[in-house]
């Protein structure tokens, strides 16, 4: 179960390091143009900045065993983005729920998985 959980981190940590480092790279006007909600810049750079710190909490405090209990609280905190996500996807364009649902699935996985150890 520790590499499953293993595995899942490092994922999920890339997943949202790609995803926090591109709001930050591509321009505001392109990323509004893609998305069905209008959302004001500094809240796309907020969630941004939110999806980096958390991508590294989900593996460097489990890794370096400084503060382990930080890696369920990003996995946690990173679930409540994805619950955004799901409900803003579902609303607007149902169809592309799916891939925020499985990853907020996936974190809690992992939230749990490390938690009770």
């Amino acid at each position: 179960m520790n590499i499953v959980l293993w595995l899942l981190q490092v994922l999920l940590a890339f997943l949202f390091l790609f995803a926090g480092v591109s709001k930050f790279l591509m321009p505001y006007e392109e990323m509004a143009a893609q998305m069905p909600l209008k959302l004001p810049h500094w809240f796309i750079l907020f969630i941004g900045a939110c999806e980096i710190l958390g991508a590294f909490g989900l593996v460097l405090p489990w890794l370096l065993k400084i503060k382990p209990g930080l890696t369920p609280l990003a996995a946690w905190l990173l679930t409540v983005i994805m619950v955004g996500a799901v409900v803003i996807s579902a609303i607007y364009a149902p169809m592309t729920a799916a891939f925020p649902f499985i990853t907020g699935v996936l974190l809690v996985v992992v939230a749990k998985g490390r938690t009770s150890r």
